[in-house]
This record gives structure tokens, sequence and C-alpha cells, in this order.
């Protein structure tokens, strides 16, 4: 008797054999990392999570990295990692232990991992925690102020201790005295009481003069001018934050991409401390463009050439251009063009000189002006928040409007100040910020001389301990004095509507109606914004907001103008630019705005 297999039952043999192999020749297929757990003795959640949080193994699983050798690796770190953390909340005699299917990870060489691992299990006593028995830093320098938690009797976390140590070098750093140090210390673990004994002896060192400041690299910038730019303070008494200063300036000017102060390891002639610059130049060309899309006001685009060291002084050349508005033809279309030149360090180290051109070409609801601008003046930084800026500028514009057809030519004094303690630019948590704009003008035609001010202040408040809910407000005020309406170009005047002033009206849609029933800029303005921030994760963000306006004829809160107001929500996604703002608004009081919704989009928040 014969036997004859057919084809295909061949076939599904090999198959089957083959996935066979491919089971027994692959090892983490059966059990790759497959499960991780932590075991962690005492009531303290929070420790828990920390503990959690930065181990690798937590990190590897997340990833599904199951390669052995990378597990192993995560295993062998975490001992340090976690010890770390029971370190920083007091806890000096915990017990960790990391079991790689059974066997303790430091036992396992890191030349012979595992062919294959399963289960990981990570064991932690934190033990009891420590407290402060004595906590002695000295000697100390006048009005030193150290950790509130670095006391006898508080928990003894170790990045309390480093805290408390570093504040007391820095206060005698500012005190002149550039080489304090740890001269000894002593950290004793009295475990029978929980106790940790503290004692750190610091040496002052003497007091220290700054020597010369040491150019270390070559630079397409003239050593002069980096010289004059960095205002180096040689000879006078050391102090950290002038020297941050210096570096601070030559960072501000845009020339170069890095900037690093190193002092010296040894004093010369006694007390004079030199440092050492390392610059790298920044590319000293960029160019740039932008295209946006809008189905109301059409194509916007945009573009700009800056060169970062014109003449080898660290000058700063921007030249800027936009078309906006742009449709299928170019009837309402916007053109401007605009170009700066910065000069640093005119007028001591702090003090910049500048030089402008603007040409506009602006086609807005409540105007048409076609404008050019020239001025040239100083800029000055006063201190790391407050800066201040003064300058001489002519203009000539013809602007047509409700009020009819004017042409002006207006002599100015533009002068603005501002003080800035936010604590991120684009998108703050606490501090506030204010900004004072002043504008004496004189028509060089009719002889009408006016001011032109305007002011905006706002504040950020984080609420609860992570900063997770922030409250935002801001105040403008704006007003045009001892001039009429009739005798000052259109962009002098103030509208509201759009993203700068009250979102859910139409940009520029409020203003001042004439007689005739056109629509013309006030000469007062006042607007309040409210925005509640809430960060929902890492990514996404939600906003409510409310923003008032009010627009009036004679000038701030003119009883002849109305109160309007928008009300919207808003979603951030968060960048490493800043948030992607997303809001839309629509009307509820006043202004005859329609009930459209109103969409805004941008990067960083509204204000």
């Amino acid at each position: 008797m014969s036997f004859h297999r057919k084809p295909g039952n061949r076939k599904w043999a090999i198959r089957a054999i083959a996935a066979l192999l491919c089971l027994t020749a692959w090892p983490g297929l059966a059990a790759a990392f497959d499960r991780l757990d932590f075991a962690i003795s005492g009531q303290d959640d929070t420790l828990k999570d920390e503990l959690r949080a930065v181990s690798l193994l937590s990190a590897a699983r997340a990833q599904d990295r199951t390669d052995p050798r990378d597990v192993l690796a995560a295993a062998r770190a975490d001992y340090a990692r976690l010890l770390q953390v029971l370190y920083r909340a007091g806890h000096y005699g915990g017990v960790i232990r990391v079991l790689v299917d059974g066997r303790e990870a430091s036992s396992i060489s890191p030349f012979a991992p595992p062919e294959q691992i399963g289960r990981v299990l990570v064991q932690v006593d934190p033990g009891p925690q420590f407290s402060l028995s004595r906590a002695e830093i000295a000697p100390l320098a006048r009005g030193t102020e150290l950790p509130e938690g670095f006391a006898v009797g508080r928990p003894a976390g170790s990045e309390e201790i480093q805290q408390a140590v570093a504040a007391a070098v820095d206060a005698w750093r500012s005190a002149g005295r550039a080489k304090a140090r740890v001269a000894d210390q002593s950290l004793l673990a009295d475990h029978s009481n929980t106790a940790l004994a503290v004692r750190v002896g610091i040496d002052p060192g003497p007091k220290v003069r700054f020597g010369r400041l040491n150019q270390t690299g070559p630079s397409a910038v003239r050593t002069s001018a980096i010289a004059r730019i960095a205002g180096f303070p040689s000879g006078s008494a050391f102090d950290p934050e002038r020297l941050e200063n210096v570096a601070t300036r030559l960072r501000r000017t845009g020339a170069f991409g890095s900037v690093t102060l190193s002092e010296a390891e040894a004093l010369r002639d006694g007390d004079l401390l030199d440092v050492d610059l390392a610059l790298v130049d920044a590319k000293p060309r960029r160019l740039g463009f932008g295209a946006e899309m809008s189905s109301l006001d059409g194509l916007t685009l945009s573009g700009y050439w800056l060169h970062r060291n014109l003449f080898g002084g660290a000058e700063r050349f921007r030249v800027e251009a936009e078309a906006a508005d742009l449709g299928t033809d170019l009837n309402g279309a916007d053109a401007a063009l605009s170009a700066r030149l910065s000069i640093p360090a005119v007028w001591g180290p702090s003090t910049s000189a500048f030089v402008y051109f603007d040409a506009d070409y602006v086609q807005d609801p409540g105007y048409t002006l076609r404008s050019g601008e020239i001025g040239a003046g100083l800029s000055r930084t006063l201190r790391f928040d407050v800066a201040a800026e003064i300058g001489l500028a002519y203009s000539y514009s013809v602007t047509e409007d409700g009020l009819g057809r004017r042409e002006l030519s207006i002599l100015s004094l533009p002068g603005e100040a501002s003080l800035d303690r936010r604590d991120d630019t684009l998108d703050p948590v606490s501090g506030y910020y204010a900004v004072l704009g002043l504008e004496p003008f004189i028509s060089t035609g009719t002889g009408v001389a006016g001011l032109r001010s305007t002011l905006e202040g706002r504040g950020y408040f984080g609420l609860g301990a992570d900063d997770r809910l922030v409250f935002a407000a801001r105040a403008q005020l704006g007003a045009v004095i001892g001039a009429e309406a009739s005798d000052v170009p259109a962009d002098y005047l103030f509208f509201s509507g759009g993203g700068g002033t009250v979102r859910g009206f139409a940009y520029q849609s409020q203003g001042v109606e004439t007689a005739g029933g056109d629509l013309v800029g006030g000469r007062g303005f006042a607007g309040l914004s409210a925005e509640l921030r809430y960060r929902i994760n890492d990514r996404f963000g939600a906003v409510g907001f409310v923003d008032m306006g009010h627009v009036g004829p004679g000038g701030v809160l003119d009883s002849a103008g109305d109160w309007h107001a928008g009300a919207g929500l808003g979603l951030r996604y968060f960048t490493s630019l800043g948030p992607i703002r997303v809001d839309v608004a629509l009307p509820v009081q006043g202004g005859g705005g329609g009930n459209d919704p109103q969409f805004y989009i941008g990067i960083g928040q509204a204000f």
C-alpha cells in the first residue's frame, strides 16, 4: 500500500515548523519584560509617585524597550536614582532591592545578561524620615537668607541642605568674595534617633576686584566693539550680578550664538580676578518669510532680511516687507516696508542708537492711509527688567476717512518705557508687565501740537501649588490730547475690536460714528481683559476670557462713547516655541457686532 501526500498539506506542515522554530529561537517573544511591579512601604503617596517617576525601568516599560541588556542596565542604574529620591525626602536608612526574575540586579554581570527577562520587581523600604538635630553653616555673610526648611526639627532632606550651602556661598560672592567655598563639612546620621547633624564651614576668601577680560577666541565682531558692548568693570569690586550683566549685554546684540564667561582659578596680584570670554558667532545673515490664508482677509505674504554684524561692530540691520489682504485682485490690499539699523553701546554699554524708515499703505475698515516715516533715537536698558527709548521722527501721511481727506506732515518725539517682571514672555504664570508710551508732536503745516499717550499693564497670578490654574488681567488706556481728530493721521486715533483689544468683534469694527454714518477712530480708548487659564496636561490647556472696551470721541471714558464686551473660550497647544493659541469669541454687549463668532490663531498667550 502506498500513501500520496497532498501538496497543500506539505506546505501547511512547513509553515507550522517554521513558526515553531521562531517561537523557540526568539527569546523575548514568550516573556519580554512583560511585567514591572513596585512594592513601596509606607503611607507617603507623594514619595511613591516620585520613586516611580524617576525609575528608568518605568521609562523602559512605557517605551516598550524589552532588550535584556537595556532592561538590566536600567535596573542597575535605578539603585542610585531611587536612593537620591530617598535622600531628598530625608530617608537615610532605606533599603532598595531590584529583582530581575527573582535575582538581585546588582549581582548580575552586565557582560553576561540573561537571554530574556520577564518580570522585574522593585522593592523599596524608605525607613523613617530623619530630622535635623543640628543645622549650622558658618560664617555667614550679612543678610544671608537660608531656606526656611534648614532648621533644627525640620525634615533633613538632602536638597534643602544643598540649597542652604549654595545660599551661604552665593551670599559671600555677592559681598565681593568671589572665591568663597566650603572649607569643611560634617554630616552625622544618628539612626537610633533618626536624626541628622549638619555642620558646614565656609571659607569666604579675600575681597576681590575684577581684573582683565580675556577673549579666548576669534570673532567677526571687532575686539574693540566687544569690549565696548561688554562694559567689563575692571578694577571694581567683584559682583556676580555685574558679571552676568556683561554676558547679557553681549547676548542681547544677537551677534553671538554663544557667550560663556569663566572665572580664573587663581587670583592675580593678590585680589584681581581675570575672566575668560568665549564667543561663538551667530550666522551673520538670516532670511525668513511667511504666508497666511484667511477666508475673511485673503492671503498675507511677509518676509524679512537680517544682518547681525553689518559693519563689524555687532550692528543689527533688518528689512521687512508685507503684503496683506490679497484677493483675486489688488483692490483692498495692504502693503508695508520697513528698515531699522541698531548700533549697540554708542554711549556706554547699555545705550544703543537706532535709525529707521517705515512706509505703509493701509486700507482698514475705518480709513485708508498712505504714510512714510523716518526717525532716529536712543534706547537704554536701565536694569535687566527696565528699558527706555526716545527718538526724533518725521512723518508724512495722506488719510481718507469719515473726516475727509487730509495731508499731514508731523514732527514728533516718540518715547517709551517698559517694566517687565514676567517669568515667561510667551506663557507667563506670575509677575507683571507695564509699558508707557508718550509722543508729543506738532504738525509742521498747521502748527497744531498735541500728545499721544498709551499705557498698558498686565498681571499674572498662579493659583494652587502647581500653578496649573492662572488668572491673567490686562488694562489699556490711550489718549490724544491737545489736537482734534481731524488734525492727526488716522493711525494716531483708537479703534477697538480684534485680538489686541476686544475679541468677539471684527478688527477695528468699533470706533466713533460721524454725523454722516462713517466710522472713524476716537481720541480716547480704555480696555479691560481677564483670562482664566488651565493647563490640562503637558500638551494642552483651556482658557476662558472676557474683554471690554470703550472708544470715546473726546478722550478716555468720554460719555459720548459706549462700552462693548466680548467673551469666549480658547484652546492652547504647548510647544517649545510657546503655546499655539486658538480662541473663539462672541460679542456679549453693545457695539452692534452681530452674532457671528470670531476666530483668533497665534503663538503665545493673548497677552
